[in-house]
């Protein structure tokens, strides 16, 4: 306070601290207090008002989801479970139809806010390759669901052997085919990251 009141010309709301409650707790305190619990929002302006949607939670690197289900014939290394595990906490950070290759705990290639995860793909790839970066034997994360095959296909071509993505595309039949035509283990995490 002696310090902030060095500045001229500044004000400063202060709120009072409720009896017996520490600092770190009196904010919340006071907020359910008065029947008020604070809960995390995401605000978008549409035409006409706003929207407030609750934020999804983060997947968080190591986090093991009894939710996910392997839906290829073959099933992923524990290295490449490693990879998917971390390449899928990763990819929650980027935006629409985002698409990120990872080996080894690092991120090789990232691409993103593409109208086609195909594109989107195609970036990744020659971010990597522009990078210097092999993608043998490394692994895609994939936002949403593949809703062709044609993104399996390109990343066999780019060396990838395992995928993680939502599933739930009316194509995926034909998108669990390509993998298991190219070798590729995939993943359903049944849990959609895809933000703008």
């Amino acid at each position: 306070m002696e310090k902030l009141t060095e500045k001229k010309n500044i004000r400063l709301m202060t709120f009072p601290k409720a009896a017996g409650v520490g600092q770190d707790e009196w904010t919340s305190t006071f907020l359910a207090d008065h029947g008020r619990v604070p809960e995390p929002r995401v605000l978008r302006s549409v035409y006409g008002g706003m929207l407030a949607q609750t934020p999804p939670l983060p997947p968080f690197y190591g986090e093991v989801d009894s939710s996910w289900t392997v839906a290829s014939d073959r099933k992923p290394s524990d290295q490449e479970w490693d990879d998917l595990r971390f390449a899928w906490a990763a990819i929650f950070g980027v935006k629409s139809n985002a698409i990120l290759l990872a080996r080894d705990g690092g991120v090789l290639g990232i691409g993103a806010g593409q109208m086609s995860r195909v594109d989107s793909s195609k970036i990744a790839v020659r971010k990597a390759a522009d990078a210097g970066l092999d993608l043998s034997a490394s692994v895609l994360a994939s936002d949403a669901f593949f809703p062709f095959r044609d993104g399996v296909d390109a990343a066999a071509e780019a060396g990838v052997k395992a995928v993680i993505q939502p599933g739930g595309s009316v194509r995926d039949a034909e998108v669990i085919e390509a993998a298991n035509e190219h070798g590729i283990a995939m993943v359903f995490t049944g849990r959609r990251l895809f933000r703008h």
